[in-house]
């Protein structure tokens, strides 16, 4: 307990590391991080390091855990051994196990399961340096990578804690006041405002609870920000690759272009000497055909120019007659 600063909120109201009651710490998101996913996203939050990872839609087995209706989503938590300062013991625990469960549980409504019935969707949130809040920054890092993956949903989920310290409500929880605060109030909602998750651990009163869900309602706009500018400038670099590719075919295509022009005056040229060597054969051909002609009236000619007496006759007597007596 004697670390436990005497107070968390200043008299110029600032917090102990200069936020505002109703400010985030600094996020970092990038997606596409790793390329054996369908989805993924790295998010940096504050002292937050969170790595998620989508695998699916895909066949689940065993096939006896098959829904008929809809598909399976099955979301996995894990701290890291080497995420905390004291070393924690590896694998899933009753906390993760909790976590994991509140957390799928947060998609459920949003992601359009029965448009792949009998598949399954894994979802993996790694936490590799904890620094309070990390169920939410997890959330935030699944739903991005969700959304990488190109699986239908009614919309992003982002996720942030609202908490008591000093008799006074603030928005996302550092370390010390996660550690020592009255209340943590984890909660999940879509952009319409629908909350999807929504946790508590301390006392408030119904007011203070009523003002809490606003207050988070104002961090969760705040981040769902960052992710529509997240995944626009992904999306707007691929449509630049996609533009710069299309100017590479109109090049292309110009030089295709230019390339038939210049065969078709090829083939002209040809189709000319062939013509001009047709028309000199039909010359060659006709003045054969001529001399051929000349030959054969100059036959005619000499046929008409003999005589009839010229002809020999035929001798009857020269010609043996058959005794028909000695046969």
């Amino acid at each position: 307990m004697s670390d436990k600063p005497e107070k968390f909120i200043d008299e110029n109201g600032l917090r102990l590391d200069g936020r505002r009651v109703n400010e985030i710490r600094p996020m970092k998101m990038e997606i596409g991080v790793l390329s054996r996913a369908d989805g993924s996203c790295y998010l940096e939050w504050g002292k937050n390091k969170v790595l998620a990872a989508v695998y699916g839609p895909r066949e689940l087995h065993p096939r006896r855990l098959q829904k008929a209706d809809s598909a399976l989503i099955r979301y996995r938590y894990n701290m890291a051994a080497f995420s905390v300062e004291d070393r924690i013991r590896p694998g899933p625990s009753r906390r993760s196990i909790e976590i994991s469960k509140v957390s799928r549980e947060a998609f459920e409504p949003v992601v359009l399961t029965h448009l792949y019935p009998g598949a399954v969707i894994d979802v993996f949130a790694e936490v590799l340096q904890a620094d309070a809040g990390t169920r939410t920054a997890a959330i935030n890092a699944a739903s991005m990578a969700l959304a990488d993956a190109g699986i239908p949903m009614k919309g992003l989920v982002s996720a942030c804690a609202v908490g008591k310290v000093d008799g006074q409500l603030v928005l996302d929880l550092n370390k010390p006041e996660d550690n020592y605060g009255n209340a943590d109030i984890p909660m999940a909602m879509t952009a319409d405002g629908e909350i999807t998750l929504l946790q508590m651990d301390g006392d408030v009163t119904q007011e203070e609870f009523r003002q809490a869900v606003e207050l988070c309602k104002e961090g969760c706009r705040q981040i769902l920000e960052m992710q529509k500018e997240t995944l626009k400038n992904k999306f707007t670099k691929l449509e630049e690759v996609e533009i710069s590719d299309d100017e590479e075919d109109v090049d292309v295509s110009a030089l295709v272009e230019s390339t038939l022009e210049s065969l078709e005056e090829d083939e002209t040229s040809e189709n000319d000497e062939d013509i001009e060597e047709e028309i000199e054969t039909d010359d060659v051909e006709d003045a054969e055909s001529g001399d051929e002609a000349e030959s054969v009236e100059e036959q005619e000619d000499s046929f008409q120019d003999v005589d009839e007496d010229d002809i020999p006759e035929d001798n009857d007597e020269d010609v043996p007659e058959d005794d028909e007596e000695t046969a």
